[in-house]
């Protein structure tokens, strides 16, 4: 899957993945443990792109009970599904170079390159491949987040709606987080203008009025619009101040 050669575009890449079991101790992919469900959504330059990446994939072990009432994946379901070397070349196209974002990173990247040290022992990790994102890690530093931060939690803070999600799919997930990032990360920032010019002490250029010209319409924003307008700034508010309120 080719992706932009142009040099300013931003790619993110929102993953998620499902796997046949986890070992709290110790790391799931150390006991053996193997994805059977990816999902990724694109992002460029702060939008969703609608290109998208999913996968169900047959493992070589059983998947856990306790597993299977979290994703609802069964075994069955899985005997006619390509194994994880047969679809690796396409999923590694498909986020080389991106800003790899994911909920709780270090899980999925380490069933990730555990995943591509079967195809190649000296396969490029993930990290090596791109940038890697938590999300998790991003939502205990930021105030006034909820006590729990699991991807529910953070989708309730933001009120973003998962009425669809009735178990863990990895493609629902990573839609959902990609909601939960881009809020995450909509906050104001400093605006600068003429940055870096030559002119005033200031940095700015002399200020030219233009005359002779007509005034511009003005046009006001409808009801609707406003109202939209204050429930974006709700959102940005619970992530910490809001400029536009102060």
């Amino acid at each position: 899957m080719n992706t932009s050669d142009n040099s300013t575009t931003h790619r993110i890449v929102v993953l998620d993945t499902e796997t046949t079991g986890m070992n709290r101790e110790g790391g799931p992919h150390y006991e053996g443990h193997r994805i059977i469900e990816i999902g990724a959504v694109e992002i460029i330059n702060r939008k969703l792109t609608g290109r998208h990446y999913h996968v169900y994939i047959k493992p070589d072990r059983e998947i856990q009970p306790d597993a299977v009432e979290v994703h609802g994946i069964t075994d069955e379901f899985l005997r006619d599904k390509p194994e994880y070397h047969e679809i690796h070349q396409e999923f590694v196209d498909f986020i080389r170079g991106a800003e790899l974002i994911a909920h709780n990173a270090p899980f999925d990247v380490g069933f990730m390159d555990h995943e591509f040290a079967g195809v190649n022992a000296s396969h490029e990790t993930t990290a090596q491949l791109c940038k890697v994102t938590d999300t998790l890690a991003m939502a205990k530093k930021m105030p006034n987040m909820p006590a729990r931060k699991n991807l529910d939690s953070l989708a309730k803070h933001y009120t973003i709606d998962t009425s669809a999600r009735v178990l863990h799919g990895a493609l629902l997930d990573a839609e959902i987080l990609a909601d939960v990032y881009l809020a995450m990360t909509g906050g104001q920032t400093a605006l600068q203008f003429n940055a870096g010019s030559e002119g005033s002490e200031q940095g700015g250029e002399e200020i030219r009025r233009l005359v002779g010209r007509k005034p511009l319409k003005v046009l006001h924003a409808s009801a609707d619009e406003l109202e939209a307008h204050q429930s974006r700034l709700d959102i940005v508010e619970k992530g910490g101040a809001c400029l536009w309120r102060q």
